[in-house]
């Protein structure tokens, strides 16, 4: 399912809509980077001056972020704030407001609009914000471990099956007691 949305060599324009592949974006206000899967970019109606300029087209542009996602519609709010951040990132990068996403769902097939409201964009900041305290003391999370982890293209950069093979200092000057 990723393979075509990760290809950034893919352009492709129909119905008006012009649609970019793995687009890098980041936010000096979040303190973000990342890529977005896809970015489709729609006309904007006539007589709005809301939207971008494209290069070599007419006319103005509203870029709308879609995340692609192998599983099924979340019941939390992690796949809506992973689309806001990406949403907030492409309106720093392009000085546009962008009030919707889309994420799709791969194992239902099912494309799910997403308004980015003033809820969203909080739990984003808080969530920039956490991250960024935590960097600070240079502290890490405990990995909370699920089956999403054997899919996530994180997997490598989080390790989570790495803290199964921990042992405390405490623990480790016990068992070299133990064998002496």
């Amino acid at each position: 399912m990723h393979r075509r949305a990760d290809d950034a060599s893919i352009r492709e324009s129909r119905l008006g809509k012009v649609v970019s592949r793995a687009l890098p974006i980041s936010s000096y206000t979040l303190g973000f980077s990342g890529i977005c899967d896809v970015v489709e970019f729609i006309p904007s109606p006539p007589g709005k001056s809301e939207g971008i300029h494209l290069p070599n087209r007419k006319g103005l542009y509203l870029p709308l972020p879609v995340e692609y996602k192998h599983g099924k519609e979340k019941h939390d709010n992690s796949d809506r704030a992973q689309l806001c951040a990406q949403a907030i990132c492409l309106e720093e990068m392009l000085a546009v407001d962008i009030p919707k996403g889309y994420l799709f769902y791969g194992k239902t097939k099912r494309r799910v609009e997403v308004e980015l409201d003033d809820e969203l964009r909080t739990l984003v900041k808080k969530i920039s914000d956490e991250m960024h305290a935590y960097f600070r003391r240079g502290y890490t999370p405990r990995v909370k471990k699920s089956k999403a982890c054997r899919s996530c293209s994180l997997a490598d950069i989080c390790l989570p099956t790495l803290e199964e093979k921990v042992t405390s200092a405490s623990e480790y000057i016990q068992q070299e007691i133990e064998k002496a």
